[in-house]
């Protein structure tokens, strides 16, 4: 078996720590490769769920004693604390490894450390190492532990003249069934979809993850947030039907804006407590301009359909904006077909000053 560089095996880590998106939260998505001292892969592994195996040591039961003098590569700095799971750390030194390559140090001050112990018992140590690449695939978790809020992302969906609806109301579909399909996976990879009351009573909608093709649920559901502030949600709404767990966040019980609404810098930080790391924010257009007022989205997720309808409701109502100097301006990160819809990834921008 040829032997491969550190920068391979940190791509290899990344890749592996894609695999745990959607499944790991509240804890982050890990990858790990184990290189022998001839720099041969003997042991891979990452983080699949909350509770189990952590990827250092998945990768070194697999490398079990080839692991000794070895190089352990990781995405993020191993932990150094006792949880669910033994601390990483201390696995390590007690497997014999003589080098740990980490590309992003953990800005988890209950879990962070891990660095240091290795240090001190003699290990080399080396940071960054692909740090950019391993920080954009683990961003929601890093950014949420390190502000103390989670990660947004507002996905919404229109004609290519931003119309979310025709003069009438009527919505379905806008977008594709493909581009349906591609909305609930991402719905998979978060820890909470989001949705103002006003969605609720127009639409209705489940906000659960499924696939669309038989109906079923994921085994996995995101916890389901309505922002109500005065309590609207009716009883018989899809949303509280059990099929996924449901938040109605009210104004009382999250604590209310100067204008008597939820206020959701408050409702962030709740959410943040109850171990949610990243929020889909799905409707309607004016609570997403009202998270735009306050600065708190940071990525865009927009299903842009090849149609135009010239009249009917806007994707986005009331961001704040006044004047075009005053206009938040995006960097486009991606642009993909999906079917016969565009699926545009945008990152806001960040204002100077």
């Amino acid at each position: 078996m040829a032997s491969v560089s550190v920068d391979e095996a940190m791509r290899r880590a990344i890749e592996l720590a894609a695999r745990g998106l959607g499944t790991t939260s509240p804890n982050p998505v890990v990858g790990c490769v184990l290189l022998d001292e001839d720099g041969q892969v003997v042991g891979e592994g990452f983080h699949a769920y909350a509770g189990g195996p952590h990827a250092e040591i998945v990768a070194l039961a697999q490398a079990g004693r080839r692991a000794k003098g070895g190089t352990a590569v990781v995405t993020l700095e191993p932990c150094d604390h006792t949880g669910r799971t033994g601390p990483c750390s201390s696995a390590l030194v007690q497997a014999g490894v003589s080098r740990v390559v980490i590309a992003v140090p953990d800005p988890n001050p209950v879990a962070s450390g891990g660095a240091a112990t290795l240090r001190a018992a003699g290990v080399r140590v080396d940071l960054g190492v692909r740090g950019e690449e391993a920080e954009a695939g683990n961003v929601a978790w890093l950014t949420s532990m390190r502000r103390g809020w989670p990660y947004v992302i507002w996905k919404y969906a229109a004609t290519l003249d931003g119309r979310s609806a025709a003069a009438d109301g009527t919505s379905m579909w806008i977008t594709s069934e493909a581009a349906r399909i591609d909305v609930h996976a991402l719905r998979g990879t978060v820890d909470a979809v989001l949705a103002g009351v006003g969605t609720v009573l127009a639409d209705d909608p489940r906000l659960t993850a499924r696939n669309l093709r038989d109906g079923s649920l994921a085994i996995r559901q995101p916890l389901r947030v309505v922002v109500d502030s005065s309590g609207r949600t009716p009883a018989d709404a899809q949303v509280r039907d059990g099929a996924a767990r449901t938040w109605i966040a009210t104004a009382d019980a999250v604590g209310a804006d100067p204008d008597g609404r939820v206020d959701l810098s408050a409702l962030l930080a709740a959410l943040h407590q109850r171990g949610v790391r990243a929020v889909l924010l799905e409707g309607g257009p004016r609570l997403a301009g009202a998270f735009l007022r306050a600065g708190l989205i940071d990525k865009i997720v927009g299903y842009v359909a090849p149609r135009l309808l010239g009249a009917g409701p806007t994707a986005l109502v009331d961001a704040g904006v006044t004047t075009i100097a005053e206009a938040i301006d995006l960097e486009f990160v991606d642009v993909t077909q999906v079917g016969p819809d565009l699926r545009i990834t945008a990152l806001p921008r960040k204002r100077e000053g």
